[in-house]
């Protein structure tokens, strides 16, 4: 009997189909043979694991403080599945490790280890790494070493060591309170105030020299009494963030903005002093309070305000008085002045932070503060100020209002001023919006290098601020920032050129 036409195929489609199955069948086989080699796991000495590092170091961290997390891949290039027998700290949980290996975490209903790790050929899998140390103490920071150990089926232990310092402190996790004449000096331990101070009216906060106060992210100072700290040139107070150890390898979190909340003066805070102070990495750095102009709100010599996610200094309404500050890199102004009276001498104040294109001005002064006039007198001897910006000066002044600024052998980036308003400047030199290096900074600057957040302020040899200040009247003119003598012909800024 013969088919219908239909049911004949072209000889050319016969072969075709036949070449496709020989080709499904040799891929089905493929797969099922890798499978099959998936699921086949060494017990050869021979074969063992890779590690992207092998030693995994955590910086300094406080004691019962968690630093951040860290992590290294392992991996198997043996050409077979391995399978660990377990994985586990050698110490256990003696040194307040905390370790995830693929997921598992090796906490103690565990034993801090696992069995459950496999790796098959060409694999990888991710560790995690944290710690929060106990207590050890002692003084200064301690050594924290222990080994995570992968013990393999076949017997081989390999290890990926575990190292960095725990240092004790005096962690106070409540506001700390001042209610009567108090000095702060340092210990023999770290001072750290998770929820920060408060000084209280008619109360006196000193903060001795060679201190350092440590400040967790939603603390800082809230003074309503009085706040002075007695650094020198030796031995600086310091007012830092707590965190000590690193964001990234080329990054300390102490470079980073925004760790704590800085000093803020409130309305009936008086007579207060900054003496060689380095405050850096808040978020505003000061804040001074409206108050009668009849007395001073803050007097702060020798001191640097550095990397502020908010403002370095604002002011309303207040009468402070600077001298030798450097006042850098600032999310809004460097300097900000609403009415009242200030005098700045020998100042740096320089706007080249990094993080944010609409960064503020390095200063800004108004004769209005929250929306009413407010009398403003602005005094401005030697200082240097510039920025990245074509105008880092603005001055935001009323018609209405009253409004007093002298600026005497000052550089300042900004356009040259109108005649009407050249009285005000003497001695002034404004810089050339088209010089590359004023833009960089490195016309003035040892070091501006904001790829790893590190800024060295001191004078080049490059800057015309050398030998462009007028000797002040003592002692304005004596000493820099850093204490050195000035000589006969002074720098413009904090820094005497050396």
């Amino acid at each position: 009997m013969r088919l219908p036409t239909q049911y004949f195929f072209p000889f050319s489609v016969i072969t075709l189909m036949k070449k496709y199955a020989t080709i499904i069948i040799i891929a089905l086989a493929a797969i099922l043979a890798a499978c099959t080699d998936d699921d086949t796991f060494s017990t050869s000495v021979g074969n063992t694991l890779t590690f992207s590092t092998d030693t995994v170091k955590l910086d300094t961290v406080f004691s019962r403080v968690p630093s951040t997390t860290r992590t290294f891949w392992v991996y198997n290039n043996s050409g077979d599945g391995i399978r660990c027998q377990s994985v586990r700290l050698k110490s256990g949980n003696q040194t307040g490790l905390r370790v995830n290996v693929d997921g598992i975490y090796l906490g103690g209903s565990q034993g801090y280890q696992t069995s459950e790790i496999e790796i098959r050929d060409k694999d990888s899998i991710r560790v995690f790494v944290e710690l929060t140390a106990p207590d050890n103490n002692r003084k200064g920071p301690q050594l924290i070493d222990d080994d995570l150990v992968f013990t393999l089926e076949s017997g081989v232990e390999q290890k990926v060591n575990i190292r960095g310092y725990s240092w004790d402190a005096d962690i106070y996790n409540n506001v700390l309170e001042i209610s009567h004449d108090t000095t702060i000096t340092q210990g023999d331990k770290p001072i750290i105030l998770q929820q920060g101070l408060k000084v209280d009216s008619g109360a006196t906060l000193t903060v001795a020299e060679g201190t350092t106060l440590y400040f967790g992210q939603r603390a800082g100072i809230d003074v309503y009494g009085c706040l002075k700290t007695t650094g020198t040139d030796e031995k600086n107070v310091v007012l830092r963030g707590d965190r000590i150890d690193r964001m990234f390898d080329y990054l300390p979190y102490d470079r980073v903005p925004g760790q704590w909340q800085g000093i803020r003066f409130h309305e009936s805070s008086y007579d207060n002093s900054l003496d060689y102070t380095d405050l850096h990495s808040a978020y505003n750095g000061i804040m001074c309070d409206s108050s009668a102009l009849d007395r001073t709100k803050l007097k702060a010599y020798n001191t640097t305000i550095h990397n502020c996610q908010g403002y370095g200094i604002i002011t309303v309404c207040s009468v402070v008085d600077l001298w030798n500050c450097q006042i850098t890199n600032t999310l809004h102004d460097c300097a900000a002045f609403y009415g009242g009276r200030a005098t700045l001498r020998h100042c740096t104040l320089a706007q080249f932070y990094p993080f944010d294109a609409n960064r503020g001005a390095a200063l800004r002064f108004a004769n209005t503060a929250g929306g009413n006039d407010s009398p403003l007198d602005i005094s401005v001897y030697n200082s240097l100020i510039t920025g990245y910006a074509d105008d880092v000066l603005m001055g935001d002044i009323s018609e209405e209002g009253k409004a007093e600024y002298v600026f005497d052998h000052c550089i300042i980036r900004t356009p040259k001023p109108t005649t009407a308003d050249s009285t005000r400047f003497t001695s002034v030199a404004f810089e050339n919006i088209k010089d590359t290096a004023a833009v960089t900074g490195e016309k003035h600057f040892m070091k501006i290098d904001a790829d790893k957040q590190y800024y060295d302020f001191h004078l080049s040899k490059r800057s015309p601020a050398i030998d462009a200040g007028t000797p002040l009247p003592s002692p304005w003119s004596l000493t820099d920032h850093d204490g050195l003598k000035r000589d006969d012909r002074p720098d413009i800024g904090c820094y005497e050129y050396r």
